[in-house]
């Protein structure tokens, strides 16, 4: 027997790889379905600029957006954002943009806000933004080129260019924060909600 409890099945508005793994690992049963929304239009008409508040948005629309189609069922959106300063990243569109993103980040530290908003028949019943602060090393152009060459078309499915759970984890000198935070998730006071909620059986 699984750990759900819940009446409806729990899903998940993504297809984040890293996401998956985290609820799985949980012992959580779930189902996947893509959030079809406009992100960065939703961004811009929203004229926020604070990088949390963004995540947070974004994660509540497409828990919302999915919520809408499936009655009954509790759906977990999540958004992250990177922010350098007041500079904030998006996933970059190609390896030239990759380079230019992983220049701007190396010797320096940057924020990664990532936010989960919990849909129950339209409505979000709860939300949370954790905060990881990485650093990363100080690197040549040749180190930049020798790691995008090994990654390869991975680095454009994540905001920065790289993912810590990979490869990613030789560009950087510290990290401050949780795993799941890093990774996009955050877990525990997710799972502290579906606790409470007793929708999860431990």
């Amino acid at each position: 027997m699984g750990l759900w409890r819940g009446t409806s099945p729990l899903i998940l508005a993504s297809q984040s790889s890293a996401r998956k793994m985290l609820l799985g690992n949980a012992g959580l049963e779930f189902e996947t379905i893509t959030a079809d929304i406009d992100e960065r239009g939703i961004q811009a008409a929203s004229k926020l600029s604070n990088p949390r508040e963004i995540g947070l948005l974004l994660a509540r629309e497409k828990a919302r957006a999915v919520s809408a189609n499936r009655p009954g069922s509790h759906v977990i959106g999540a958004d992250q954002t990177l922010a350098l300063g007041d500079r904030l990243f998006n996933k970059p569109t190609g390896r030239t943009q990759a380079l230019a993103q992983l220049r701007d980040l190396a010797g320096r530290t940057h924020e990664l806000n990532s936010a989960v908003a919990v849909a129950h028949d339209g409505k979000i019943v709860f939300e949370d933004v954790s905060v990881a602060r990485m650093t990363m090393l100080q690197m040549s152009e040749a180190e930049l080129s020798a790691y995008l060459d090994a990654a390869g078309d991975a680095v454009t499915t994540s905001v920065g260019a790289y993912q810590l759970e990979g490869l990613g984890i030789h560009l950087f000198e510290r990290i401050e924060g949780d795993h799941f935070t890093i990774l996009g998730l955050p877990l525990l006071p997710l799972l502290a909600f579906l606790r409470r909620e007793q929708l999860i059986a431990v």
